[in-house]
């Protein structure tokens, strides 16, 4: 993408009443626009940035067996009556809404028991088991506190997965393979070593769940980790009880601040009971499903990554996730200057790299490199007329301070798979 097509701009200030580092970074930075407190607009340079991270999850998803698909946003009242979560007393934080034809609608803060109901269709045998589904679905959820930018939004980008098994060996296979997979996808995220695997409360869904809780400063929970036993329990269930069955004690923990990125609940088949999702097993019995599932916080990923992966100039994009790999500036208006520039742009993209090439016109050096710096792309390399005398380019890594000069074939040839 030539940055003279990017309708995007950067800004030098964040709004006065935005308190959060990664969504004053994100909209000073043009990946983001703020409608309101919770509630953010993606722009071209985020989207491509959560779609990075969706590629990530869909891959090892579909590695598990799961089919992707998408659910409606707008949810019958009669679907959550039956497991009495329409209930606001169960559930604080349904956005809800009177139909002009009588009745009430709500609006997807999760999607457990409409996707139970649609399955009921698709389910009548053991044979028609097990189902793995997941979906990337806009949730809206009515929070009370919406002041940590993306990282706790009234609007968000979430993963989720169902599955549907046949008994409880069944299931327990696949929440420790999802509890795997997940490792992989933080992993490749960037935020592997810093994510632990949580024992933690339910809330609204179930009575214990796991959390995947990433190290951070400006995350709202507090968990207690022991790195060498691999143990992490979330605060609110830290307990004589649960330090004895996990076989360790008080004085072995750390207290952290974390982000929760992701969390899976085992379901059981209470739900599936009350809501009369049921089988035949191999005898002809009818018994009922075991259901469980399993989030990860898409654009909450980007908040938590930019609090994680930013430094005073701006963003640090891991390679992974970030919106173009490469960023090429081209200083001054020379023609020699500009036609190699163009030239190196040509063959990057013609080997599918990803690249935004600075191609502005009447912009000081100084104003490129910091615009370059806030943007936070891997790598920043500069066309120039010194770089053009020596036949070469002037390659620096976002990480590093410091800058190399290398020749045309030397950097085609580095970032060419």
């Amino acid at each position: 993408m030539r940055q003279t097509q990017l309708f995007t701009k950067t800004r030098k200030e964040a709004p006065a009443d935005e308190m959060a580092k990664n969504a004053q970074l994100l909209i000073r930075a043009g990946y983001v626009h703020k409608e309101m407190a919770g509630a953010y607009d993606l722009l071209p340079l985020g989207f491509r940035v959560v779609d990075n991270i969706k590629k990530i999850i869909r891959e090892e998803m579909n590695a598990l067996g799961g089919q992707e698909f998408i659910m409606t946003g707008i949810q019958s009242k009669d679907v959550w009556t039956s497991t009495d979560r329409w209930s606001d007393d169960i559930v604080d934080i349904w956005f809800k809404s009177e139909l002009h034809a009588g009745g009430q609608v709500g609006f997807g803060w999760s999607h457990e028991e409409p996707i139970t109901e649609m399955i009921k269709n698709h389910i009548s045998s053991f044979r028609d088991l097990p189902i793995y589904v997941y979906q990337f679905q806009t949730k809206l959820r009515n929070e009370l506190r919406a002041k940590s930018g993306l990282m706790r939004g009234r609007e968000f980008v979430m993963k989720d997965m169902y599955s549907y098994s046949t008994d409880a060996e069944q299931h327990e296979k696949f929440y420790q393979k999802t509890i795997d997979a997940y490792k992989k996808v933080f992993d490749r995220l960037g935020v592997g070593e810093d994510t632990f695997v949580t024992f933690a409360a339910g809330g609204a869904f179930t009575e214990f769940s796991h959390e995947f809780q990433t190290i951070c400063e400006a995350g709202e929970d507090i968990i207690y980790i022991n790195r060498e036993k691999n143990i992490a329990i979330n605060e609110e269930v830290l307990n004589e009880k649960t330090l004895k069955d996990l076989n360790i004690s008080r004085e072995e923990l750390e207290q952290v601040k974390t982000a929760e990125v992701g969390n899976i609940f085992n379901f059981g088949t209470e739900k599936c009971e009350k809501m009369g999702l049921y089988f035949k097993n191999e005898k002809g019995e009818t018994i009922p499903v075991h259901l469980g599932s399993y989030g990860i916080g898409i654009t909450r990923m980007i908040g938590v990554i930019a609090e994680k992966f930013s430094d005073e100039k701006g963003l640090v994009w891991p390679e992974s996730v970030a919106p173009f790999q490469i960023h090429v500036l081209v200083l001054g208006e020379d023609e020699i200057v500009i036609a190699q520039a163009e030239k190196l742009y040509g063959q990057l993209t013609k080997r599918n790299i990803e690249v935004l090439f600075d191609d502005r016109k009447g912009v000081s050096p100084g104003e490129k490199f910091s615009d370059a710096d806030l943007l936070g792309i891997p790598y920043r390399v500069v066309v120039s007329a010194k770089t053009v005398q020596q036949e070469s380019v002037e390659i620096k890594k976002r990480t590093s301070a410091d800058s190399e000069l290398v020749s045309y074939d030397e950097f085609i040839a580095r970032f060419t798979v």
